[in-house]
């Protein structure tokens, strides 16, 4: 399974490999990193059918935020599941993401084990 993490902070690739690496080798599970929401969206349309079936973007991001990558990507993809995090817990920044199809809102700093059963549930159906 491929899953899509999207920040605009690039050490998170290293935090989230090191954190999945029991899902990488044992279950293959495969990470992609965006560090833009633009750059989320030309992932996602690179492939047809898009083989990520699960993306954890952060909410705020230069550019795009998460918020309007994750609107567009739902339009574009309604098949994938799209889950939020933000470093500002508020109902504001969650009702928007529940509003726009987000499946989970999510945080900082995040809460592995949380991220780890939804993604557990995912590759289940």
């Amino acid at each position: 399974m491929k899953i899509l993490f999207v920040d605009d902070e690039r050490d998170i690739e290293d935090l989230f490999r090191q954190k999945f690496r029991k899902e990488i080798r044992n279950e293959g599970l495969e990470l992609v990193f965006a560090f833009s929401g633009q750059e989320a969206l030309d992932v996602l349309g690179s492939e047809n059918p898009p083989k990520v079936m699960y993306v954890f973007s952060d909410i705020n991001m230069p550019g795009m935020s998460g918020l309007e990558m994750l609107a567009k990507a739902k339009e574009r993809f309604p098949q994938i599941t799209i889950s939020m995090i933000s470093a500002y817990g508020d109902s504001e920044n969650y009702n928007k993401a529940m509003e726009s199809g987000a499946s989970g809102f999510f945080t900082k700093p995040v809460d592995f084990e949380a991220l780890r059963k939804e993604i557990h549930q995912i590759l289940s159906q």
